[in-house]
């Protein structure tokens, strides 16, 4: 047990110091998402009034640059580079190796929403119970689970070039499909039935149920969603992660 503890302490202080050392992902990553907030719910006039609304969907936009980008295109970095060869032939744990990159997204995607919630606490003026901000800040940070779990999938399948652009692919498609830039009420109805495929529909819709925003959301239905989704990428991240060690 304690060498597991060891092997964890090292590979997270590692991931950390790998990711404060790239200052060109850190800050597109945790500043684009609180900049776009700004922009939307405060710096355009009249903007405010969808302060609140705007704080469930964009923070659904904040936890999922840090996933999808800190493990598709590092996994497939340090694949093309041999190290994870290197890291079969260690003693280290492949547990402590996806955990501490797990453990190193949660904190970077904390940092990313609190940034958005104080912007929207501090200069959009929206006032939240307590409860409320506690349990969208729960969904918010569980919404980087399933995230991961497709950054792994490209991570293992593409090679590092590769992984960049389908990484920018999915991030692209899941923000603007899936209703966090723009609420798909507005798209055409073969648009609007093709975000409930998408994890970030389902996740956004909830967060709004939970901030209380106006408009009829199943709830369980949204749950159940995203709950079958998130075994459907752990299933396929199992199967692309034992691609890859066979190889």
């Amino acid at each position: 047990m304690s060498s597991l503890i060891r092997s964890f302490s090292l590979e997270a202080g590692a991931e950390l110091l790998k990711a404060f050392r790239a200052p060109e992902f850190i800050i597109p990553t945790l500043g684009m998402p609180v900049a776009f907030y700004s922009l939307f719910g405060i710096m355009i006039s009249g903007s405010n009034s969808n302060a609140a609304y705007l704080l469930a969907t964009y923070g659904v936009f904040a936890v999922m640059g840090p996933a999808i980008f800190g493990f598709g295109v590092s996994v497939a970095n340090e694949r093309d580079k041999g190290w994870l060869a290197i890291k079969r032939a260690a003693p280290s744990r492949g547990a402590s190796y996806i955990g501490a990159k797990v453990c190193s997204t949660i904190l970077f995607s904390s940092v990313s929403v609190a940034s958005i919630y104080a912007v929207a606490g501090f200069a959009a003026g929206v006032a939240l119970p307590t409860q409320v901000w506690a349990s969208m800040l729960a969904v918010h940070i569980l919404a980087t689970f399933p995230f991961i779990l497709v950054g792994l999938c490209i991570g293992f399948l593409c090679n590092s070039n590769a992984a960049v652009a389908i990484s920018n692919v999915f991030f692209l498609a899941f923000s603007a499909l899936g209703g966090l830039w723009i609420p798909i009420m507005i798209f055409p109805q073969a648009m609007q039935t093709f975000a409930h495929f998408l994890p970030t529909f389902h996740l956004s819709e909830i967060a709004l149920a939970i901030s209380g925003a106006p408009g009829e959301r199943d709830v369980q239905y949204h749950l159940l969603a995203i709950g079958v989704m998130t075994l459907l990428l752990l299933v396929a991240t199992s199967i692309a992660w034992s691609k890859q060690r066979n190889n």
